[in-house]
């Protein structure tokens, strides 16, 4: 998230940003000379916006001689920029769509393999969870410490209170909204898995719905 924001706030520079639409609606590789000319930046600075730009993975780089010619004389290769593959989305409070929608598609192709879609639900949002809770295990602290940690990597924003971890966010909150009892399932499942990923023998993950947080706990039993 931090390495996103960072991208984002490379973008809030009214110059950088110029300079990144050009890029983009160009659709091929720009030198710096073209790019200042394109968006009206004086060359003597342009490198430096474009350079913050690679910088925040926004643009790449590539080398090539614009005269097309090759051999003694024919110049150094030019320094050009194009739009990078990376994808940059800011969402706050954190949103993770693409995980249910993963969890989905893994358990369709389960059923095209003969599975039942409930069980296949389950199966892969546990499988994920305990991905999860795996790579905490040996995390520091209490169950119920341990659990908040690996819960709030996954912007869950938990917090602790009378033996449980309550979840103020979730992170699949419009789904959940149009799809309650399917994405809530869910839900259920990974968090569960995280918890069994984690080896909290003494912890449960449970249903407990309500309108200003997630519908999942995690407390003792």
């Amino acid at each position: 998230m931090n390495d996103e924001i960072e991208a984002i706030a490379a973008l809030a520079d009214p110059v950088r940003r110029r300079l990144y639409d050009l890029v983009v609606a160009e659709g091929r590789p720009v030198s710096r000379e073209q790019a200042a000319a394109g968006a009206a930046v004086p060359l003597h600075s342009v490198r430096f916006h474009l350079d913050r730009l690679v910088e925040e993975g926004l643009l790449e780089v590539e080398y090539r001689r614009l005269t097309g010619r090759s051999g003694p004389g024919a110049g150094r290769p030019a320094k050009l920029y194009r739009r990078s593959a990376r994808e940059v989305a800011v969402s706050l409070p954190q949103r993770n769509y693409d995980l249910v929608g993963s969890i989905l598609a893994a358990a369709v192709e389960r059923t095209l393999e003969g599975g039942e879609m409930a069980a296949a639900l389950r199966q892969e949002a546990g499988a994920r969870g305990r991905e999860v809770g795996t790579a905490y295990a040996e995390a520091a602290g209490a169950e119920l410490e341990r659990a908040a940690t690996a819960l709030a990597g996954e912007g869950f924003e938990p917090t602790l209170a009378d033996d449980e971890v309550c979840l103020r966010n979730c992170p699949f909150d419009s789904l959940a909204r149009a799809h309650t009892q399917l994405v809530c399932g869910v839900n259920l499942r990974f968090v569960g898995g995280v918890v069994e990923g984690l080896g909290c023998s003494r912890l449960e993950a449970r249903l407990d719905p309500a309108e200003d947080r997630c519908c999942v706990v995690v407390a003792a039993h």
